[in-house]
């Protein structure tokens, strides 16, 4: 048995929503879809160079309470949870237990240098 997540970070959920340009085309937005709390423990970090600028990533696993399928508060694979000023985009959801009480998140913050 998985031990009980200490869920003690405020994370706010977001969705990304397309927004039209005014020339034909879109750009992204984020919009809040609510709030949850959460535990996070880094898992790995790396660096890599862009064109102007040093880039630093640190992957999160984020555990947050569970939700059935489809359920507005049940992050998917696209979103991304903010904290403050910082934000960390998700790339993978699975249980966290056999039950499903937690969800498991695993996020990445990407950081310019």
């Amino acid at each position: 048995m998985s031990r009980v997540p200490i869920l003690n970070r405020q994370l706010v959920l977001e969705v990304p929503v397309p927004v039209a340009d005014g020339a034909g085309g879109f750009s992204e937005t984020w919009a809040a879809r609510g709030t949850l709390w959460a535990e996070m423990s880094p898992r790995m970090a790396g660096e890599r160079a862009g064109e102007e600028l040093a880039l630093s990533r640190v992957l999160y696993r984020v555990v947050v309470r569970g939700a059935p399928p489809g359920a507005p508060s049940r992050p998917v694979a696209g979103q991304r949870f903010r904290e403050g000023t910082r934000y960390f985009h998700i790339r993978a959801v699975t249980e966290h237990d056999a039950r499903g009480l937690y969800l498991a998140c695993y996020a990445e913050e990407e950081i310019g240098a």
